[in-house]
């Protein structure tokens, strides 16, 4: 892995979307689980959420066909996708405090999601953010390989024009902190959204997260000490 450049140039925020800017975790894994189910699948929500948080909906898909050794229905991702749409059109509310987070912010920002644009237009339109982060808003379904690997983060830094070793990744799952990891970046994981359990900090210390956080109000200030940081941004300890 390449040295990280000083913390003092800090070129970008990659936003991942699902329980970061949005509180749709719970949502989502509800949605899944309940149609999976009716396909012949039966499983929680809770198991969605252990397996394929933070996964693509096709990396999700793939497993699961494997281990029915059949392939679901072919409206399978027509009936998830309507279920979860509706969902989000009636309960999804921003992440508290983003909103206040990114008007503080004077750095450029981006989105990187395993969702669909489609999805992220649905879930960020309802939500209101939209506008204010398009055209920047990066989907899984752009790379060959969706989180872990670090294909997408790279991408979004490549179009941003920005050095991967100078971004800053925000993250609420395992696959997502361990793929901006491997992307050469500094990962921070969140752990304040709706779905996440008590030990959900110490998993993503553990997938290398360089430090956890649970309210979106403590990000400016946290970017700011980065920003400060004369050392590589890989050296900075947890507050």
């Amino acid at each position: 892995m390449a040295d990280a450049a000083p913390a003092s140039k800090l070129d970008l925020v990659i936003f991942d979307c699902d329980g970061v800017l949005v509180d749709s975790e719970v949502i989502s894994c509800q949605a899944h689980a309940d149609v999976l189910s009716l396909c012949g699948y039966p499983i929680t929500a809770d198991q969605v959420f252990d397996r394929f948080l933070g996964r693509s909906s096709k990396q999700a898909t793939m497993e699961v066909e494997a281990e029915l050794g059949r392939s679901l229905p072919s409206d399978f991702n027509s009936r998830l996708q309507d279920r979860l749409f509706r969902a989000f059109e009636q309960n999804l509310h921003p992440v508290p405090g983003i909103v206040e987070a990114l008007d503080a912010l004077d750095i450029p920002v981006c989105v990187a999601s395993s969702g669909s644009h489609q999805r992220m237009r649905v879930s960020l339109g309802a939500t209101r953010l939209y506008d204010r982060l398009a055209p920047h808003i990066f989907s899984s379904s752009q790379v060959e390989n969706g989180k872990p690997a670090p294909d997408l983060f790279l991408f979004a830094a490549a179009q941003m024009k920005a050095r991967p070793t100078a971004c800053v990744v925000v993250e609420d799952s395992i696959a997502g902190i361990r793929g901006g990891v491997a992307a050469g970046m500094t990962v921070l994981g969140f752990h304040g959204g709706s779905h996440c359990r008590a030990d959900h900090a110490d998993s993503l210390r553990a997938a290398g997260a360089t430090q956890v956080f649970d309210d979106m109000r403590q990000l400016p200030m946290i970017l700011s000490r980065l920003g400060e940081k004369t050392g590589p941004l890989a050296g900075f300890s947890a507050l």
